[in-house]
């Protein structure tokens, strides 16, 4: 059973997704870092600076910091597969795609930080249930988790078909199980929603919010088949009612507990304690360490107090394969973003190492946040990278 806990207080807002009892996914908000958090916004930007040397320009969207806006952020979307990059970008200049006090529609790609303005892209993409809606791009793509090749290609024809021409979109892991009506539905709720995010551009002025991206509470019932949603807030229990209306989720039940503690009720309170841990004790007696620094996050892998009975690339091996498990179960529960480097314990067996590879990239299936694994490296360790769910003003 998957159930979404909403417990609200004054001052903080706790999300959690909770499996059977067991805590999967954790998010807290404050009314600041609400705030703070523009990631996915459409506004109604204006261009305030080209900077020729850097192929980018700075966009004023009416926050304190301009966003930067890339050459390849403001070029027309083209298929990847079929053009490089370079050859893409190949003698066009910023100055040549945006003029200085042009308006402009843009969306909040990556949240401002101390020191960094947002990262901003011309590139529109409109989330729903079964789709990612991405106007004005012909591409049509899929969610690599689904494995069936021929119900892919089943999907990718439906909705190409059912797109206006010159709109793309990415087919996402839900519609994997829905019908054919229910797929048409959510284009047209996209086109729609795209239609009204038109019409107010064009009306507004510059540097104005056309369009707020959904909560992390409301991404989460358009990704997944919730069963139960339970919550304190009576703001929050209208919100997610009338989501669940809007956007048709069938089976979705809704509870509200006013004045509850909800976390207390649910017994999350030293679930979420144990988040703050560097140090998470693996079952078989070996450890992992989680270090977050400002370019990346190091994940260290540990024997501890396991030393086997067999030989010991065997021991190492059984640490290495017990670390992964927990290693994809920590990237989703502390919604880990950005370059992650994984130290397993050194294998000498080719065999081994392929065999962890191949088990962390299944165990990142059950991830809702796009993963690439990027296999180890000349000096033995782990690359890859993850988008987070929710940004993280840290």
């Amino acid at each position: 059973m998957l159930e979404l806990i909403i417990n609200k207080n004054e001052k903080i807002e706790t999300i959690c997704l909770v499996d059977n009892g067991k805590l999967i996914e954790y998010y807290q908000n404050n009314e600041e870092s609400k705030r703070n958090r523009l990631e996915g916004n459409i506004y109604a930007g204006k261009i305030c600076d080209i900077i020729p040397g850097m192929q980018s320009s700075f966009v004023d969207y009416g926050e304190s910091k301009k966003g930067l806006l890339h050459l390849k952020d403001a070029i027309p979307q083209i298929d990847e597969k079929t053009i490089k990059e370079e050859e893409k970008n190949k003698n066009i200049k910023i100055s040549d795609v945006v003029k200085q006090n042009q308006k402009i529609l843009i969306q909040i790609k990556k949240d401002s930080n101390d020191k960094k303005g947002a990262k901003v892209s011309a590139h529109i993409s409109i989330p729903s249930k079964y789709i990612v809606f991405m106007p004005n791009t012909n591409i049509v793509t899929i969610s690599q988790k689904i494995d069936d090749e021929k119900r892919k290609n089943e999907l990718i024809k439906l909705v190409a078909n059912n797109l206006t021409k010159g709109d793309g979109a990415v087919i996402r892991t839900a519609a994997e199980n829905a019908n054919e009506e229910e797929i048409k539905k959510d284009i047209n709720r996209c086109t729609k929603k795209w239609d009204e995010i038109m019409q107010k551009f064009e009306k507004s002025d510059v540097c104005n919010l056309i369009y707020e991206s959904e909560s992390v509470q409301e991404k989460i019932l358009l990704d997944l088949k919730i069963d139960k949603v339970t919550t304190n807030s009576k703001e929050e229990f209208q919100k997610i009612k009338n989501l669940i209306k809007a956007e048709e989720l069938k089976g979705t039940k809704l509870e509200f507990l006013p004045k509850q503690n909800l976390l207390r009720i649910y017994e999350l309170d030293e679930k979420i304690n144990k988040l703050k841990n560097r140090k998470i004790w693996l079952n078989c007696g070996g450890f992992i360490t989680i270090d977050k620094t400002e370019a990346l996050t190091a994940i260290d892998v540990n024997t501890g107090k396991f030393t086997g009975s067999a030989d010991a690339e065997s021991t190492i091996f059984k640490v290495n394969k017990e670390a992964t498990f927990e290693i994809a179960k920590q990237l989703r529960l502390r919604d880990i973003g950005g370059i992650i480097i994984i130290d397993y314990i050194d294998m000498h067996i080719q065999e081994n190492k392929d065999k962890i590879e191949q088990l962390l990239n299944e165990q990142l299936k059950q991830d809702r946040a796009k993963t690439q694994v990027e296999g180890f490296t000349k000096l033995n360790l782990m690359e890859l990278t993850r988008k987070h769910i929710c940004s993280h003003l840290d």
